[in-house]
């Protein structure tokens, strides 16, 4: 699944979106970077707090006040996105870069029928008439397989079902064919089985239409069944990086290894299901050294004292962490 061939569609460098309070400055996301290829499937998974929304919302400059895009490149399809005007920004979402959030019910417009806002989305951004928007927006509906496409054009978005919904955000997401689709949670809200077509669905559309996508998730299920390689975030930093079987098989950083160790296989007993001791701190209070470090069962005396580097140790493997520093 690793499609190194690929030519680099976004690249982030040195990204850092911080949050200012009167008492204090919250790192959210602390100095990251990586990249995605052209029709490559990326998933960034960690623990809610660890950054993960806040990299999707600063990768569509949707940040706001009192949160800020402090410093770093967002370089997409050849264009630095932080240099952009905010028309530039419009057109570019519209268009070549696509987000699907996570709670449809509150992402549509709840006063406009369904195909209003696909045929709308389209108008808006394509030069096209009312019969060519709307006989788009069918083929849409047809294409994330909801069934009585005409019917659901006239309907609102409340008489659906959260799984239609969220094949509506889709069909929108869509509409204008984009290079770039981040879904942020997108099945969060729903049932496992309709979780399961849902995502099913995002990933055949991707392939078919070599769209590259950037999965935010919480959950090593999704990433396991749905992306090339694999971002884990902790403490706003990127902490491991690896293609999706390597990350399985043989994960290096300690918060990885325990994430794996979390996930509920079916023979175990609930009771003995294993957890990570504690919880992400709050971006206020982020412990010095490794952010990490508290509730790691190898911390050393330079975890409590020193941030590691992130390190790579091969062509499709790096670690934040001090037990491979001197592989560095």
């Amino acid at each position: 699944m690793m499609t190194t061939e690929r030519e680099p569609l976004l690249k982030v460098s040195h990204l850092k979106t911080y949050f200012y309070t009167e008492e204090s400055v919250l790192k959210a996301v602390d100095d990251i970077s990586f990249q995605i290829n052209q029709g490559e499937l990326v998933g960034i998974v960690g623990e809610s707090g660890s950054g993960k929304s806040v990299t999707s919302l600063s990768l569509m400059r949707l940040i706001e006040s009192p949160g800020e895009i402090v410093s770093g490149e967002i370089n997409f399809a050849s264009k630095d996105l932080l240099k952009c005007s905010e028309k530039e920004m419009e057109h570019i979402r519209g268009n070549d870069l696509e987000m699907i959030f996570q709670e449809s019910l509150t992402s549509l417009n709840p006063v406009l029928t369904v195909g209003r806002q696909i045929s709308e989305t389209i108008r808006t951004h394509q030069n096209v008439s009312k019969e060519a928007a709307y006989k788009r927006s069918i083929e849409l509906l047809k294409q994330v397989k909801i069934p009585r496409p005409e019917e659901v054009y006239r309907s609102f978005p409340h008489t659906l079902s959260g799984g239609m919904r969220q094949r509506v955000m889709i069909a929108i997401a869509l509409s204008c064919q984009p290079k770039l689709l981040i879904a942020d949670e997108p099945t969060t809200a729903l049932d496992v089985s309709i979780q399961a077509q849902v995502l099913k669905l995002i990933k055949e559309l991707a392939q078919s239409v070599n769209v590259a996508v950037l999965l935010i998730t919480h959950d090593l299920g999704v990433i396991a069944e749905m992306v090339d390689r694999v971002l884990v975030m902790y403490g706003g930093k990127i902490v491991e990086t690896a293609d999706v079987y390597t990350l399985f098989d043989e994960p290096k950083h300690p918060y990885t290894k325990g994430l794996l160790k979390s996930m509920l296989p079916f023979e175990r007993d609930e009771d003995s299901l294993y957890s990570i001791k504690g919880h992400v701190p709050r971006p206020e209070q982020m412990p010095k050294g490794c952010k990490f470090h508290p509730r790691c069962e190898f911390a050393m005396d330079i975890c409590r004292k020193q941030e590691p580097d992130l390190i790579q140790l091969n062509e499709a493997e790096n670690v934040r962490c001090w037990l491979y520093e001197e592989k560095k």
